[in-house]
């Protein structure tokens, strides 16, 4: 597996993007970083964050939307014109960094997009502007667009809110370079079971990245990957396996009281523990399981399975 972690964990006590590649670099296994547009260019020249990365052994995976201030009414979706369309006008600003700095997709996060009461938006008109807006990013793009859903946080009910809705997105849009990106906590925090969620993404070749990180299912609290939902972070990687995805893993969690190297690391071996104890245990002894449908045997499957960890 190709692995890459969240710069803003090492930014916490330097604020020095270049610093941050240095350390990314130095940690076994992480080859890739995700980097926020407008944030963390707005300091440093493209060519510049080009060439650091490429010091340190570095690639872009990924360039992460981030809308600030004027968008706290809606993005895409804003009632106001040319908000929306600023919102638009900095996703093709982000694809050219993409492209620039060979990054695989952008990745559209619109934590703006919702609403707080009854009779706030009317829901038809709302959804016609933002696939109006996902389609022309993808237009514009050239790389792959990937959408990250999330069911609130920063609106009480966001309006790309779950799997089901993205896909619903997806088939309006009707465009071949938009997917989705699966957060493990907003998944929990929607009440889906995050592997149910990726096999049909991934049967569709819609599952465009992964945003790896647990938690208690009520906010996003971002902690290490598998280090509360086990049994399902184990189904997860089960099925990461199952349809061979090729793309990074990207640990988005949020270490506050501890060292950003030891947590990205704490993350891969993690992820690496539940793979090998797939591989030791069997792909094809766990579908023979799960042919069976049966919750005992099941829960029997995942014992045998964590004593292989």
């Amino acid at each position: 597996m190709k692995y890459a972690t969240r710069i803003n964990s090492f930014l916490r006590f330097d604020s020095n993007l270049l610093n941050a590649f240095q350390s990314i670099g130095s940690i076994e296994g992480v080859d890739y970083v995700d980097l926020n547009y407008p944030e963390h260019f707005a300091d440093y020249d493209i060519e510049v964050i080009k060439a650091k990365m490429e010091e340190c052994g570095l690639r872009c995976n990924a360039i992460n939307l981030r809308f600030r201030d004027k968008y706290i009414g809606g993005e895409f979706g804003n009632h106001e014109p040319a908000i929306s369309q600023d919102a638009i006008t900095l996703c093709r600003k982000a694809a050219d960094a993409c492209r620039k700095l060979g990054g695989n997709q952008m990745i559209i996060w619109l934590g703006f997009d919702g609403f707080d009461y009854s009779f706030q938006i009317d829901y038809v008109s709302y959804w016609n502007r933002i696939v109006k807006a996902f389609r022309d990013v993808c237009d514009y793009s050239k790389v792959p667009v990937s959408i990250e859903y999330k069911p609130y946080e920063e609106r009480v009910h966001a309006f790309i809110d779950s799997f089901g809705t993205a896909v619903s997105i997806l088939h309006d849009v009707d465009r071949e370079n938009l997917g989705v990106t699966l957060d493990f906590c907003h998944m929990l925090m929607k009440r889906e079971n995050p592997a149910y969620s990726l096999a049909l993404a991934a049967r569709k070749n819609k599952l465009y990245g992964l945003h790896m990180n647990d938690g208690y299912g009520e906010l996003d609290n971002g902690l290490i990957f598998a280090s509360v939902s086990l049994p399902q972070a184990l189904e997860f990687v089960y099925y990461l396996k199952k349809y061979k995805y090729d793309g990074v893993v990207f640990f988005d969690s949020f270490p506050i009281r501890e060292a950003a190297d030891q947590e990205v690391s704490a993350n891969i071996q993690a992820f690496m523990a539940l793979s090998d104890a797939i591989d030791r245990y069997g792909m094809d002894r766990i579908e023979d399981v799960m042919k069976e449908q049966d919750g005992i045997k099941a829960q029997r499957l995942i014992l045998d399975m964590f004593s292989n960890i």
